[in-house]
């Protein structure tokens, strides 16, 4: 018994021993070998700090930025970037920085960035997504190597520009109840105040329902009320997502993103087994996405075998991304686009006489919002200064070289299109500036590769850009057909990072018919 006794107190003493060997590796000794061999290449940035680098002084600006409205100006990168602009100010361009164990390093040069999203797609790979992620963005943005390829292949025709013509109907039906709706505000008085980043995101969802899932409208409807409610939460939950295991932790909130997990693949099962069946009994294909993408898989399966095609899961996953970057994106563009031409009133009336002249009153066609100059270039500006997503990262899979510098494994990159988009040595000394003049001989002509990249860019770059830009033009060269606005008093400026840039205190615009 003794003897047993004294096994046990050695077994448990090794067994802690370990632990504290690997705790000690990786929130101390791992991160310390990653410091010195970037300081040793002549890189600056922060000290690593035990046990979570920098994670709690980026919550703190960042909480002390969103406190209060700023004023009305372009300049917002102290109010959405403050951490990552005191770390540059402080060390240069391209200086690191520490979010939990692994340094990031801040790639705030247009080669660098470009070199990253084009070359050594094995080496420059997305970092791991953590659980909660993994609900909100799963699908194509987060696969890696071959199994995003395949998805990418199968997808793609979704995409193309017959199938984004055909789309066109349900982009315009979901415009014509918008502003019926706004005119019903307006008859009561000779003008309404509203709200316009809920109405565009009203607006978005009822656009990825219909051309998403067609018939299956109000499927769809139910399924973007609750990726609203989990986008939400899981911003929520990226606050604490430091604090080890808390994201397991059976909390009110995490046990909410997995009922609305369940459900929501519950609501897209049934939908995606209705259609295999349809068109196992010979049913035409629907011209909508998931139609597309079940007609475009079941093609691949036939042709290169099972592997070769995407699982139901799979299907689902890409469903749910479509929802979340289908809509997001799409409504954090318009509601900037309708705040930028309130603050600018001479490019609302040059926008609004270029869709008058070749529109008139009339829906526009796909030929039509092609020869859109003006509203093509005012979209860029929006996008340059108010960029739908501020940063992407990538991480080393393994050593690698960039520019003089040899990075280690698992070293981090953030690529900060927030500064990318304002940096004066590519955009002027008015880089803060309003002026869609600037893309006039269009984006080749007004700045150089990875200096403008609001769908990202390199072969990841967004699979939906054109679909959103369509969607964009069209929603906004009605709204111009139909409405003048201006800023409400209401109105406060506060731009701040959900999955999209929005407008924190929403975005209070007073329209008038014109």
């Amino acid at each position: 018994m003794e003897i047993s006794l004294q096994y046990i107190g050695f077994a448990f003493l090794v067994v802690s021993l370990s632990w504290f060997i690997a705790l000690l590796q990786k929130f101390w000794l791992r991160p310390k070998r990653f410091e010195h061999a970037l300081r040793a290449q002549g890189l600056t940035g922060t000290p690593y700090k035990f046990p979570f680098g920098d994670v709690l002084q980026f919550i703190e600006l960042r909480k002390m930025a969103y406190a209060k409205p700023m004023p009305l100006s372009h300049d917002i990168i102290p109010r959405v970037a403050p951490y990552f602009q005191q770390v540059m100010n402080q060390h240069g361009k391209k200086a690191f920085a520490w979010f939990e164990q692994e340094p990031t390093v801040i790639l705030n040069d247009p080669e660098s960035v470009w070199h990253v999203l084009t070359k050594q797609q094995n080496i420059f790979v997305k970092p791991e997504q953590d659980t909660s992620e993994k609900l909100l963005l799963p699908g194509l943005f987060a696969h890696q190597g071959e199994k995003w390829k395949k998805h990418r292949r199968i997808i793609n025709p979704a995409f193309h520009l017959e199938k984004l013509k055909l789309m066109l109907p349900a982009f315009s039906t979901c415009c014509e109840e918008l502003i019926c709706k706004w005119n019903k505000l307006i008859d009561l008085k000779e003008f309404s105040e509203l709200d316009v980043l809920p109405e565009f995101k009203a607006f978005t969802g009822d656009v990825i329902s219909r051309t998403a899932f067609g018939s299956s409208f109000e499927e769809g409807r139910r399924i973007f009320e609750l990726q609203e409610e989990l986008v939400m939460l899981v911003v929520e939950a990226s606050i604490n997502s430091y604090i080890p295991f808390y994201k397991h932790l059976p909390t009110k909130k995490n046990k909410r993103m997995k009922d609305i997990n369940r459900e929501v693949e519950k609501i897209l099962r049934d939908m995606i087994e209705q259609r295999e069946k349809a068109m196992v009994n010979g049913q035409a294909t629907s011209n909508d996405l998931l139609g597309i993408l079940l007609e475009t898989n079941i093609r691949e399966s036939q042709e290169g075998g099972i592997k070769n095609a995407m699982t139901t899961e799979d299907v689902i996953d890409e469903c749910k991304l479509f929802y979340i970057a289908g809509h997001e994106t799409t409504t954090a563009s318009l509601t900037w686009a309708l705040v930028l031409l309130s603050m600018h009133p001479e490019w609302q009336e040059r926008a609004r006489e270029e869709v008058l002249n070749l529109f008139g009153g009339s829906k526009p066609d796909y030929d039509g919002l092609s020869q859109l100059k003006i509203v093509t270039m005012i979209m860029h500006e929006v996008m340059r200064l108010y960029p739908p997503v501020n940063f992407m990262e990538r991480r080393a899979a393994a050593e690698v070289k960039l520019g003089e510098v040899t990075y280690p494994s698992g070293v981090h990159f953030l690529l900060p299109y927030i500064f990318l988009h304002r940096n004066p040595e590519t955009w002027g000394p008015n880089a803060n500036e309003f002026n869609p003049e600037r893309f006039a001989q269009g984006v080749a002509k007004a700045s150089v590769h990875g200096a403008f990249l609001p769908f990202s860019g390199g072969p990841r770059v967004c699979i939906g850009q054109n679909f959103s830009m369509l969607e964009a033009k069209l929603c906004l060269v009605r709204i111009l057909q139909h409405f003048r606005f201006e800023l409400s008093p209401a109105y406060a400026h506060a731009p701040y990072n959900l999955v999209t840039m929005q407008p924190q205190y929403g975005a209070q615009i007073i329209i008038r018919r014109c």
